[in-house]
């Protein structure tokens, strides 16, 4: 029971959301079309997108890592 409190911390679930995101947004953005940068003005919006949200899934994930939450006060029922 010592370290169940961590598996619902939303720091977790949101970095694991903007990793997985991350991924497929940049995996779109590496296989973006000449169309699709033209589109865009020449900018690679999905790749950029995609390594920002990586960049904020990892910190999220390296918050979680690093300061872990207290478990709550109480006895358990």
């Amino acid at each position: 029971m010592k370290g169940k409190h961590r598996l619902f911390d939303l720091r977790l679930i949101i970095g694991a959301l903007f990793a997985v995101y991350g991924v497929i947004v940049t995996g779109a953005g590496i296989a973006a079309s000449d169309a699709d940068l033209e589109k865009a003005q020449g900018i690679n919006i999905n790749l950029w997108t995609g390594l920002g949200m990586l960049a904020l899934g990892a910190f999220f994930l390296l918050w979680f890592r690093l300061r872990p939450a207290d478990p709550p006060e109480g006895g358990e029922r």
